[in-house]
């Protein structure tokens, strides 16, 4: 089985950073925003149940053919933590591998281009990965994220999953 681990990506203005336990208590204050939750559900976590879910996440799935790729967006110029990305490899009906990835930024950061820097930057990684397509799940009135996902170069299909549209891009090799 290929399995793909987080690297340290770099952009001209962030460093994607592979998440580590003791991210936790300064990303509980990035996303303590309850907006953040309005198209994916739930709430807000503190930092002891971001240090916990991050333990189970940094230990991996039990699927040894899939991986999980975290990381915290941080900007360079001050070193302040933004929000995250992760990608979730795994592989498919025809034997290959594809990425599902997801984007969070806090509130205070948004409308800088930071999600889009960093979702291209991510997708661009993972376009050197030994994968086929990346996917994401979007809500149909998300529209900042589908701009996101647009401008990294994934395009709505019809397909819907637990309420969101399923986008999609093929990784060219």
């Amino acid at each position: 089985m290929t399995r793909v681990a987080a690297e340290t990506i770099e952009t001209a203005r962030l460093v994607l950073v592979p998440l580590r336990i003791e991210h936790a208590e300064p990303m509980a204050i990035v996303l303590a925003d309850p907006q953040l939750h309005v198209f994916t559900g739930g709430a807000p976590e503190t930092a002891p149940q971001l240090r916990s879910r991050y333990a189970r996440m940094l230990a991996g799935p039990s699927d040894p053919g899939v991986s999980w790729c975290n990381w915290v967006i941080r900007l360079r110029e001050n070193h302040q933590l933004t929000g995250t990305v992760q990608a979730t490899v795994s592989p498919d009906a025809d034997d290959g591998l594809y990425a599902e990835i997801a984007w969070v930024i806090g509130t205070a950061w948004q409308r800088r281009g930071i999600a889009t820097e960093a979702a291209r930057a991510l997708v661009d990684w993972l376009a050197r990965q030994p994968i086929h397509a990346v996917i994401a799940h979007i809500h149909p009135d998300h529209r900042a994220s589908a701009a996101v996902a647009t401008a990294v170069g994934l395009t709505p299909t019809a397909e819907v999953h637990d309420g969101e549209i399923r986008w999609h891009k093929d990784v060219d090799r």
